[in-house]
């Protein structure tokens, strides 16, 4: 009986490489992508870093500018310094808008980071351009979205852009050729515990 059922899982699994190979042997495009990570849900910044990190393991230039983020020390900037010649990591903001309370500044701080953003996805030298919590300027219309997708849509044939935020624009959801919404299922700030070193920052 057992032998029967290593045999049947075997010949499911055959079928299944094949299968696979199959699906595989069509798909020869490679060229730079559009990816957005939105949602209610943790992890869109996560999520995002870590592509940063697997491209510094391919040896890849990347660009990461960040919105709001930048008031705070974080574990990542703490990393990705260690590594100069692959990564120009750049925490631009001054928290969220809650704590500046100042509409302009805030315009200014958003146009500063999005002058480093455009300036990265323009220079040959990056694979790869972060532009975390962006999806949050754009909904307070810090910057013409319009702007941002000309932009991006401009971008070198090989040049991959991560876009992170809540609430992502239809027309950048529209313009992406990887979306992934996070979804809340449970958050334990909810239970009274703040954010913590290792998690949130």
């Amino acid at each position: 009986m057992a032998d029967r059922t290593e045999q049947q899982h075997a010949e499911r699994m055959k079928k299944k490489q094949a299968a696979h190979e199959r699906v595989m042997a069509g798909k020869t495009v490679e060229k730079g992508l559009l990816v957005v990570h939105t949602g209610k849900g943790k992890g869109k910044t996560t999520a995002a870093l870590g592509m940063v990190v697997r491209a510094i393991g391919h040896g890849k230039k990347v660009g990461v500018v960040q919105f709001v983020k930048g008031a705070m020390a974080t574990g990542e900037k703490a990393v990705f310094d260690a590594f100069p010649e692959h990564v120009e990591f750049k925490p631009m903001g001054e928290g969220f808008t809650w704590d500046t309370q100042d509409r302009a500044r805030d315009i200014a701080t958003t146009r500063a980071a999005w002058d480093e953003v455009k300036r990265m996805i323009a220079d040959p030298g990056y694979d790869m351009v972060l532009a975390d919590e962006l999806n949050i300027v754009l909904r307070y219309d810090y910057l013409p979205l319009d702007e941002v997708l000309e932009a991006i849509a401009a971008r070198p044939e090989m040049k991959h852009v991560i876009v992170t935020g809540r609430n992502a624009p239809d027309a950048l959801i529209e313009a992406a050729d990887l979306v992934t919404e996070m979804t809340l299922v449970k958050h334990p700030f909810r239970g009274g515990v703040k954010a913590q070193a290792g998690i949130e920052f």
